[in-house]
């Protein structure tokens, strides 16, 4: 099955099994290309002014970059380089950790789930469980060799972000700062580094088509040279520009339940490069499967009534992984 991989070979044409029916292609001259979607900067010294500004992301784009992160930018860049290596590894060596099972825990697959899909997306990655790291690293990749280092010091970087993230957007919720993080439990952390080759016909298919991201929140280092990822924003598509030491953040589908919808996981999309190849990092925090879901207590008033039913992640992710990507939104089948 490890002959699916697109990174093994060089493409002149796309193959048919990639190629979009017409009505449901990118159409990338629509594609707004000016628009920026919200910057935050984490440095300011007005904290009061750094959660509101959070809070209007939340609600307007569902996304946000961020700057002043406190994540090295050296280490970004070495994170993108060693990721970049790992799928520059020959055919034979990729093969032995090929797998198209969404159950394993680490796992070299294509598209998205090649099992489901009638068509498929122009895009190899590379999951990675994260948390706890001493139990998932000794089985990540040991070529290149400094893969588990780089990629570990990232991930603990990551995980502190986000927990600094949930607390803001707790109180921009007007939350105590903890609560988020509280009500998801100890979260789980997952990580998809992802490779898009270069594409002959960019137009035909998609990296990731339209999709929710179905955890709680999603930290994505990209590609600072190659653009791809595009925002659903008022019925159009936006494309999201590369800014020099920025990460991106999405809100998952979790955090919109529990705002009682207030704020959005948004459709997002991955599209393709004619001349360059685009790789992107996103990291993932997920909570407990166990815990239960559902809108935050204070939020739900006679005014707000609940907007979705309580559930575990559990049954969310299986939910999730049983459907088509690019199928109605997840939570639509979660509303009271």
């Amino acid at each position: 099955m490890a002959e699916q991989l697109l990174s093994t070979a060089v493409h002149d044409t796309v193959p048919g099994r990639y190629v979009r029916p017409e009505s449901q292609r990118p159409r990338l001259a629509e594609v707004v290309a000016g628009a920026r979607i919200p910057v935050v900067d984490l440095a300011c010294p007005d904290s009061a002014a750094v959660v509101s500004a959070i809070g209007a992301a939340c609600r307007s784009h569902g996304f946000f970059q961020i700057l002043n992160h406190g994540i090295d930018e050296g280490l970004m860049a070495a994170v993108m380089a060693v990721a970049r290596d790992f799928f520059r590894l020959p055919a034979e060596e990729k093969a032995k950790l090929y797998s198209d099972d969404p159950a394993r825990k680490m796992r070299l697959s294509t598209s998205f789930n090649v099992r489901k899909e009638t068509v498929h997306n122009w895009r190899d990655y590379l999951r990675l469980h994260c948390h706890p790291l001493d139990q998932f690293v000794p089985d990540w990749p040991s070529n290149p060799p400094d893969f588990k280092e780089i990629m570990s010091a990232y991930c603990k970087e990551v995980r502190e972000l986000g927990l600094r993230l949930y607390a803001a957007i707790s109180e921009s919720l007007g939350l105590e700062a903890g609560c988020i993080g509280t009500t998801l439990g100890e979260q789980e952390q997952h990580m998809a580094v992802n490779f898009y080759p270069q594409c002959p016909a960019p137009e035909l298919t998609y990296g990731l088509p339209a999709h929710t991201d179905p955890n709680a929140l999603t930290i994505l280092l990209m590609d600072q040279d190659v653009a791809g990822l595009q925002v659903l924003n008022g019925g159009k598509w936006v494309a999201v520009n590369p800014q020099a030491g920025a990460l991106v953040i999405n809100i998952g589908d979790q955090l919109q339940a529990l705002s009682n919808g207030e704020y959005r996981s948004v459709w997002h999309r991955a599209v393709v490069n004619s001349d360059r190849e685009r790789m992107s990092v996103a990291s993932f925090l997920c909570p407990c499967n166990d815990v239960v879901l559902g809108p935050a207590r204070m939020l739900v008033t006679e005014e707000t009534p609940a907007v979705y039913r309580n559930y575990t992640y559990d049954e969310y992710y299986k939910k999730f992984w049983s459907r088509n990507l690019d199928q109605e939104h997840c939570l639509e089948l979660f509303r009271t």
